[in-house]
């Protein structure tokens, strides 16, 4: 019982220092559902009283408001059940604070022998967000027949309503685009969890994406391929003043060249062969909101100039178009390419690289965050079990060491399909690992050739994968367990020079 009060008294402490002064409300219940704790956002947005609200049930707060059919399917229907429950979607008409529609978030915190000890709900109030969804389509065809019915009445007011005519016009076809782009998305599987891990190297990376994301600057996000860039891009997008809005992405590496540029600009009617209706790009699908350009190593050459324009002045003309658009648009740019390597080939264009290359976040591969791989296979075997109907419970400490042993050259996109194949082969609660992960073999010329040479070429390596930054963090000096001074003594002894 002591260490219950310990228990409960520790998370009261940690719940004011973080979760008190938080924007969005939080609210600790117990076991029985009595309200421990509430930071001041829920007292403020719902307009409860702390005297009112501590050691009460949470049904009865606010003379019964709470007593609210939904939620109490969430707390004692749907919970129990699981330890976690994310986006649950109540609408509920308060006396005090009248129609809220609120998106609730429960995590069941356990104590011994698995009982539930307390469990935290936030409480996210999407009313506004709600309802302009639900009512854009009716402001559209109100304002189209008020503008309609002023053209009527006045020819004075004919430049005005033309100009009207015309907003509305291009709201309902950034509608229509944005509604097309999320109905494809939808197809796609997106882990909209939040990035997993506590090593130094993926702290790092959060670190830079807080500092980053209330700003409008570009960023570019670099990295191997499968180490979750895409992942990175869409938490600076719901970290911005932009998260509201739609994140649009476009994969410059899975798109023929002479389509890019009609995804990225979009086309007038009879622009070419096939181009029966006009079509916005997706600059202007992300006006006023986030483009994601993956794989930007991969853009045409030709068509970087027009890149550029719109990265430096914000404006662009659709394919077949003359008329100029003006956008407002936060690019983020990914990429697994060297870009400084490959504007010393000619194969990208400097200006648009000094542009780009503004505030690059580097995500670390997988080999370099071995702390972080149980947390990921918690997760994802949880995820793929979940999905298939069994119950993993326990992992081997042999399939474990395995996995982090391994180099994981697909880094986290590899690991979830070894985890998906060896839920698959497991039949108890016992994962079973079917792929054999060896370290690579070392190739036979690399066997023959100096010690000196070995150690030359693995530090050049290394240099090149941290684009020759040599000491601090994330550095190579950092990677290859050096001094800074040592690895600079090393690179003179061997003639290693900066291309």
């Amino acid at each position: 019982m002591g260490d219950d009060k310990q228990t409960l008294q520790a998370f009261r402490e940690i719940f004011e220092n973080i979760l008190g002064f938080a924007r969005e409300a939080f609210v600790v219940l117990d076991g029985d559902l009595k309200v421990v704790k509430a930071n001041h956002s829920f007292y403020r947005t719902f307009k409860v009283k702390r005297e009112e609200t501590e050691g009460i049930s949470i049904y009865d707060l606010g003379n019964g408001q709470w007593d609210i059919p939904k939620l109490r399917e969430l707390l004692e229907d749907i919970l129990p059940q699981d330890s976690m429950v994310d986006d649950f979607e109540v609408e509920h008409n308060f006396e005090t604070v009248g129609r809220k529609i609120m998106r609730l978030n429960a995590r069941r915190i356990y104590g011994e022998a698995k009982q539930t000890q307390m469990i935290l709900l936030s409480i996210e109030d999407v009313t506004e967000r709600e309802y302009y969804k639900r009512h854009l389509e009716e402001l559209v065809e109100k304002r189209t027949a008020e503008i309609t019915v002023a053209r009527e009445e006045a020819e004075k007011g004919k430049q005005i309503a033309e100009a009207g005519l015309f907003e509305i016009q291009k709201l309902k076809d950034q509608l229509e685009a944005e509604r097309a782009y999320l109905q494809e998305e939808i197809k796609l599987e997106y882990n909209h969890e939040n990035i997993i891990g506590q090593s130094d190297a993926i702290n790092y990376v959060l670190y830079k994406v807080e500092q980053i994301a209330r700003s409008n600057t570009i960023v570019l996000v670099l990295g191997e391929t499968g180490t979750g860039k895409e992942l990175v891009a869409r938490a600076i997008h719901g970290l911005s003043s932009r998260k509201e809005r739609a994140f649009v992405k476009l994969d410059c590496a899975t798109l023929p060249s002479n389509l890019i540029e009609s995804e990225l600009f979009g086309h007038e009617k009879g622009a070419f062969t096939g181009a029966h209706s006009r079509k916005l790009g997706r600059f202007e699908v992300a006006d006023g909101a986030t483009l994601f350009l993956d794989e930007i190593g991969e853009l045409p050459l030709e068509l970087q100039p027009k890149l550029l324009r719109v990265v430096q002045d914000g404006e662009f003309e659709r394919l077949g178009g003359s008329r100029t658009i003006r956008i407002d648009v936060r690019i983020i740019a990914a990429t697994n390419r060297n870009l400084e390597e490959e504007v010393r080939k000619g194969r990208f264009r400097d200006d648009l690289w000094y542009r780009l290359n503004i505030f690059p976040i580097t995500v670390p591969p997988l080999r370099d965050r071995v702390d972080d791989i149980p947390l990921l296979v918690d997760f994802y075997v949880k995820k793929i079990s979940k999905r298939m109907g069994k119950s993993i419970e326990i992992i081997p400490t042999r399939v474990m060491n395995a996995l982090q042993n391994y180099q994981w050259p697909g880094n986290i996109r590899e690991l979830e399909n070894v985890l998906e194949r060896a839920v698959i082969n497991s039949a108890g609660p016992k994962l079973r690992l079917v792929d054999e992960l060896k370290k690579p073999q070392r190739d036979v010329s690399t066997m023959q050739k100096t010690l000196e040479a070995v150690e030359r070429e693995h530090i050049v390596r290394i240099l090149e994968q941290t684009q020759w930054k040599v000491s601090g963090k994330n550095g190579a000096a950092e990677i290859l367990g050096l001094n800074r001074s040592t690895l600079r003594a090393r690179m003179r002894k061997l003639g290693i020079l900066k291309p």
